[in-house]
This record gives C-alpha cells, structure tokens and sequence, in this order.
C-alpha cells in the first residue's frame, strides 16, 4: 500500500514557551517534532528545564497570592473565558491543521475535536458563575454555619498527546472558571495547539501569570511540577504507570490529585443486540484516533450465540476502512504518534498469537510510506488472562472473548485492574441495567460509543484514575472547601 501526502508545510513552525505573561525559549534547547504521517519536521519547541518549572510556578504564585483573578468577580472570569471560545471558533481550521501536522490524527477529525472543545469552554465560563458554598442556620440562634468553596491554589496540569487540545478544554477552562492559577506542561510530541491557546487566552484578555506553558520532555518538566512544593495541586492525564509515579512525587507537600490513567475497555455485546448497530460501533471505538484512545473498546466480550455472525461484520467493516493521510478527506485511520510506540503495539499483537489468538485481520505495519501505520487488526479465541487481554495497547487492536452468560460478561468485563469506560450493546432493558450496575466503570455507554458532553462528568474506577472532571465536577475538583462557625451569643466561660 502507497500513501502519497498533500498539504505538508515546506518548513517547521518554531514556537516559545509562556512564562510570567512573556514568550520565550528555554536554556535546555529545542525539541523538533516530525508528523508521524509525513516524516518531516513541522514544529519545534523549547526544551524546557526545571529551572524554567520554578520560574512558572513563582509567576503562578505571585498572580493567585497578589491578586487579579482569583478575586475577581466571576463575572469577568467568564467574560474573558468567553472570550477565548469566541475566539477558538474563528480559529478552528488553522488550530486543526496544526493538531493534524503534529498527532497524525485526520483533519476532519481535528476539526470536529476543536469544535467540541469550544462547548466545554463555553460551559465552563458558565460554571464560573454557579460556585457557591452552603450555609446552616440550624446550629441555634446565636451561630450560623457557612461552607466556603475557594481555589485550590497553583495547579500543574500535565496533558498528553493523543488528544491535546481536548482535553487541555476539558480541564483548563474549569481550573480557571474556579480562580486558580495554570502551569501547563503538554506532551513534547503535541505542544504547538497548546501554545496556540495561550495566545488566544491573551488576546481575551488573561491577566499575565495566569496561564504559565512549559514545553519539554516529562523528566524534568513534568516531574518539577508534580514534585514542586508551590504547586497545590496537579491534573495528570496518561499512562497509569506515570500516574503511580505522580501519587510518590505528590508526597512532597501532599499535594492534591486529579488523574485520568489507563484503560483496557469491555464492550459486551448481548445476544439480543442489534448487530448491523453494534458492528459499526465496536469498529469505530477501537478506531477512533488509531486506537489511541484512553477509552477505546479494546476488549470485545460477546456471548457465543452471535460471536461468529458479529466478527464477520465487524471484519467486513474494518476492511473498508481507510487508513493513510490525515490530510485526505476520506480517511479514517491516522498514523501511529512515535515508533517506539508502533514498536510496542507489534510487540503484544506478536504475543497474542504466541498466547493463542488467532488473527484474522491485519497483524502488520504498513510498508512504502514515511509514516507510522499499523494495520486494522483483530485476534479473536482471547482468554481473559492473556496479555492482551490484560494490558493497554494503544492501537487499532482489537480482542475477541466469547461468553456464555450474562454473569460470566460481568467477571471477564470486570477482570481488569482498570475501570475507566464500557459499552453495552443490547435491546433489552433488564440486561443493559444489570451490565450497567455491575461493571465497574467511571463511563458507560448503552448502544453508542465514546460520545458525551460538557455536562457529564469524567474518570475512572481502581487504577483508572483519582477524581472528576467536567460536568458540574469541573469546577468543584479545583476547589477546597472551608467550613466555618460564626457565634453571635455571649460566651459559656470555660476556665472557672
């Protein structure tokens, strides 16, 4: 298979790091970064330092302790968080084409990932105006209880490659909606649309220090700000491997935690379901940004009754499916983000088969092109204790396991140490419940897939993560919460 590419920029965008309300480049060097579809360089970055680290949290700091945002009214923080939505809007095609360049994902697919993070702006600056505490007016008539909500502080928020401009909407609205003060760290490999941001949010009128974006590698950036004894609190979205690596250097000053780790998602399939339906959303769930996708149903549980007519679907399905240049209109499956990557999802699809899979789609990398392709690929006879079924592959790999019962759906959904999503696929109302209640997930779907909004809250069960974000979450995951007694009577003596 050939893939010819169109549209690859002649030469690299260099970008600077934002620090204290000022652009810069970093002591530590630069980093390029290639397209994974092209093979050519289209941006190069700062190779930030801890040095630069400290430099971010000092502006963070001095902004939340001196004043100018997290005083102001709410009113203006959503002015200005507006703002930025209306600005994204006149700036999604050039913010998709950067995200395309950089994660190989495919442009309309950029494109659609900008517009959906414009809502969760918007609904954010909403949220901005709804923090509210509580009060008790039951203590007695001499006091009066009051529960204050106020910002965590200084947040470090570390995002990753995969989905870098969405998920930075799905927390950093809600950080600033709340009051806090931002250093950003996002992936080396996707920094430019991040960047991006943090000019559009000066345009719409931040105040300097509020948002601070350093660029580089995660050792020492990413482990500065997690370490830092200045940083309240951190927002950490990756691998559940890093994540146990933030909960020790959160140690420091016990810093809060907010992380969104890995998942190894079931799709259980009844015999009930609609197939034509099901088919279109398993292949779409394990495709979708080539699989690269914290909740991608990688795990196909489906009971035996239907297991052979479902594969044929989904084997139809997943041949029709385009897969090269994130630049052509018609594909659906971009490259994957670095070669040790790739490397590692040849690696578990070589052992499945050692284990006993039996592959009956793709298995291979695709030849002749710059970039980095994995092909489609399907093993199905899974059992629930093989590698594959068991660790994250982040790719366009899907496992087959066949059930006979809804109870044994609900121990091999389950037998996971993750539980960050499910799918469900099932026209009956009582064995959609039952899977619903009992599957331990922080997200479900019934009859669709990877799909929400604003509104609905996210994360994960066990080693999937700590925390929620969006919904009416969002807000209130950045805040502490203060309880305080006010006595108007006259004072019992307690020394006599």
């Amino acid at each position: 298979m050939t893939i010819s590419f169109t549209g690859v920029p002649a030469s690299p965008t260099r970008l600077e790091q934002l620090i204290g309300g000022k652009w810069s480049s970093s002591a530590g060097g630069e980093i390029v970064r290639n397209s994974p579809a092209h093979g050519v360089a289209v941006s190069i970055i700062p190779q930030g330092t801890a040095e630069d680290v400290d430099l971010a949290v000092a502006a963070a700091r001095r902004r939340f302790d001196g004043g100018g945002w997290s005083d102001l009214p709410a009113n203006r923080r959503a002015a200005i968080i507006r703002r930025a939505a209306d600005i994204i809007v006149s700036e999604i095609d050039e913010l998709s084409l950067i995200e395309t360049l950089e994660s190989g994902k495919p442009l309309w697919q950029s494109k659609a990932e900008i517009e959906g993070a414009t809502e969760l702006w918007y609904y954010a600056s909403g949220q901005a105006q709804t923090v509210h505490g509580e009060t008790f007016n039951n203590l007695g008539s001499d006091q009066l209880g009051l529960v204050l909500r106020e910002p965590v502080g200084v947040v470090g928020l570390i995002t990753p490659w995969n989905f870098p401009f969405f998920i930075l909407a799905e927390r950093l609205p809600f950080i600033l909606a709340a009051g806090c003060t931002v250093v950003v760290k996002p992936s080396e490999h996707t920094s430019a649309t991040t960047l991006s941001m943090g000019k559009i949010l000066e345009r719409a009128g931040l105040p300097e220090g509020v948002v601070n974006i350093v660029t580089g590698f995660g050792d020492p950036v990413g482990q500065a700000i997690v370490a830092h004894k200045d940083v309240d609190m951190v927002s950490f979205t990756g691998s559940t491997r890093v994540g146990r690596s933030a909960v020790m250097a959160s140690a420091a000053n016990l810093k809060k935690l907010s992380l969104e780790l890995g998942g190894k998602n079931p799709v259980v399939v009844m015999p009930d379901a609609d197939l034509d339906k099901a088919a279109d959303g398993i292949v779409y769930g394990v495709l979708h940004n080539a699989g690269q996708c914290c909740v991608s149903g990688s795990r196909l549980l489906v009971a035996k009754d239907i297991e052979k007519a479902l594969t044929d679907k989904v084997l139809t399905l997943m041949s029709r499916v385009n897969v090269g240049d994130p630049l052509n209109p018609g594909t659906r499956v971009g490259p994957i983000v670095n070669r040790s990557q790739l490397d590692r999802i040849m690696g578990l699809i070589g052992e499945g088969k050692a284990e006993g899979g039996d592959l009956l789609q793709g298995g291979f990398t695709l030849d002749n092109t710059e970039g980095l392709f994995v092909a489609p690929t399907v093993l199905a006879n899974v059992k629930p204790d093989m590698k594959i079924a068991k660790e994250e592959v982040f790719g366009p790999v899907l496992a087959i396991t066949a059930f006979s019962s809804l109870g044994e759906a609900i121990q091999i959904a389950n037998d996971t140490d993750y539980g960050l999503s499910a799918t469900i696929w099932s026209t009956n109302l009582d064995s959609s419940l039952a899977l619903m209640r009992k599957i331990k997930a922080g997200r479900v779907w019934i009859n669709t897939t990877i799909t929400g909004g604003p509104e609905m809250p996210i994360g994960g069960y066990k080693e999937s993560g700590l925390g929620r974000e969006t919904g009416m979450s969002g807000v209130s995951e950045y805040t502490e919460v203060k309880s305080v007694i006010v006595d108007q009577g006259a004072r019992t003596p307690w020394v006599i």
